[in-house]
């Protein structure tokens, strides 16, 4: 019996392939290889006694996948779709190229981080605002408080971002498209995810989908601004 992490002739154990992805991709585990896997993304052979069989094509399908997740920040969905018309092509994956991410939000940045809760005095000393702007951003629905009446540190940070745009005169009266933007925005990815919940994979397409609406909205506005700086 071949142990795990050693190569069977001219093809890797599953233990060998997390070897040689490891370097590049330090949060890869052997559970992740399995997952990928079980949605189709790579097909290894198997042996008499049922242990994997990985090639090293497979080895390079998978480092396309962690790649496009990690730097595309692409639904494996999609994914799968690019690999499957490579296949049928015979292109090879690692030709195969994604929505460039440089300078935009990504999918890691929307992973919940622990939130700190805060009173509204603590917003006020915490963002720098006074009570008069936390007031009008709360009219407008910019901020809103929990049920217990207590903030939390995203809040702090639109009322902060609020500060700095009052200082070229922009009031949080000028900020309700932002918001309804994104609500419009939020509804349309909670639709999409709504089916997935029962299969576990709802929260990676979230921030997938999230750092794909908010890289958009980011890319709009620059092609946007070209029109007021004329380049």
């Amino acid at each position: 019996m071949t142990a795990a992490g050693r190569p069977l002739g001219d093809r890797l154990s599953i233990g060998a392939v997390l070897s040689r992805l490891r370097e590049e991709f330090p949060d890869v585990t052997i559970s992740k290889i399995r997952f990928l896997e079980a949605e189709g993304l790579v097909r290894p052979a198997r042996t008499a006694s049922g242990y994997r069989q990985f090639t090293g094509a497979d080895v390079e399908r998978l480092r396309f996948v962690l790649a496009a997740q990690r730097d595309r920040y692409l639904p494996l969905k999609v994914i799968k779709e690019q690999l499957d018309a490579a296949d049928e092509s015979t292109a090879r994956p690692r030709v195969l190229r994604a929505v460039p991410a440089d300078g935009l939000p990504t999918a890691e940045d929307f992973v919940e981080q622990p939130i700190r809760r805060m009173t509204r005095e603590e917003l006020l000393e915490t963002s720098g605002i006074d009570v008069s702007l936390l007031a009008a951003l709360e009219d407008y629905g910019l901020v809103r408080p929990g049920e217990a009446g207590l903030y939390d540190t995203v809040s702090a940070q639109i009322a902060t971002t609020a500060k700095a745009l009052s200082a070229f005169g922009i009031e949080p009266r000028h900020l309700r498209g932002f918001r309804a933007a994104a609500d419009r925005e939020v509804g349309l990815v909670g639709q999409i995810v709504a089916p997935m919940r029962k299969g576990g994979q709802a929260d990676e397409t979230v921030r997938e989908l999230a750092a794909l609406s908010v890289g958009l909205h980011t890319l709009l506005v620059k092609a946007g601004l070209r029109g007021i700086t004329g380049k």
